[in-house]
């Protein structure tokens, strides 16, 4: 009988996402890819340091089903290392006792062909073009920015989300960037009854909240925060989707165009996911951060 990973939380992850590969990486951009297998290859028994998503992962693979303590996530590898030079990769993983073990090594093409086959609901990647083929192909997908490891002392998974283009459709941000401020606030609230179209990480985010359905509210291992540039009169559409969507979110925060860095801090999230370079990179100070290549801002 097949084995299926329908029941599970399915999380696509590349190399470079996952541990830090800058010093080779860096002898691939300067010396090509022959000198990068051989690099790989004399340092396979060399563990590798997590990368910027590592300590993500890591609270993933660690959430069980409360009943019978199953895993509830699977994390899979996509990769454009061979399986040559992914045997580092995998010695890694098992030297920081990560539960992964399954994988795709691309030789130096796109994943993202296998993220439909491996059922995936979030692809990270430090590789931007992949992230938006997958994004293509209706998965969530995120290019996460260069940032040291971070890692957090609290227990909780939390993981904030920015809406328009993210959660939600683009439709009123389209507004925004053609009329102004004042022509988008006006449209609104003459919306404000009707839900937005659903984003690229709708799915994941529903995704999220059936696992914490699982959980009291006071013993659920998931936190989720909706941190936005939104004010009032804006806000009330947004309550009213995700009421249609059924959806809940822990933490809602309006922030009328603040920079969004110190509450993301504040809210000590393990990822966050915007469309907006410029909100991202007053994020990635402070937490990691992954962009999201949708919307007319892209």
């Amino acid at each position: 009988m097949s084995i299926k990973l329908n029941d599970k939380l399915v999380i696509g992850i590349s190399s470079r996402a996952l541990f830090d590969l800058d010093e080779s990486h860096q002898i691939f951009e300067k010396e090509g890819l022959e000198a990068y297998l051989r690099y790989q290859v004399s340092h396979e028994t060399d563990i590798l340091q997590p990368g910027v998503a590592f300590s993500l992962v890591k609270k993933l693979l660690n959430l069980k089903n409360p009943n019978s303590g199953e895993n509830l996530v699977e994390v899979i590898l996509l990769s454009r290392n061979s399986a040559d030079t992914g045997l580092r990769i995998f010695n890694s993983i098992t030297e920081h006792q990560l539960g992964i073990t399954r994988a795709a090594f691309s030789n130096g093409r796109s994943p993202y062909r296998y993220v439909s086959a491996f059922k995936t609901q979030l692809f990270l990647s430090a590789h931007s073009e992949d992230v938006q083929q997958a994004l293509h192909a209706n998965c969530a997908a995120a290019t996460l920015l260069p940032s040291p490891a971070k890692t957090s002392s609290n227990h909780e998974l939390k993981i904030a989300f920015d809406g328009d283009a993210v959660l939600f459709s683009d439709e009123a941000e389209r507004i925004f960037q053609e009329k102004g401020l004042d022509a988008f606030k006006k449209a609104e609230v003459e919306s404000a009854k009707k839900p937005l179209q659903d984003g690229p990480f709708k799915g994941f985010l529903s995704a999220l909240h059936q696992i914490q359905q699982m959980f009291t509210p006071e013993n659920c291992p998931i936190r989720t925060a909706l941190v936005t540039a939104r004010d009032a009169p804006a806000h009330e559409r947004v309550i009213n989707t995700l009421r249609a969507w059924n959806i809940r979110i822990d933490e809602a925060l309006f922030l009328g165009g603040l920079s969004k860095g110190d509450f993301l801090k504040a809210f000590e999230a393990d990822i966050f996911f915007d469309d907006q370079d410029g909100h991202c990179h007053s994020a990635n100070e402070h937490v990691a951060t992954g962009h999201v290549p949708h919307g007319v801002k892209n």
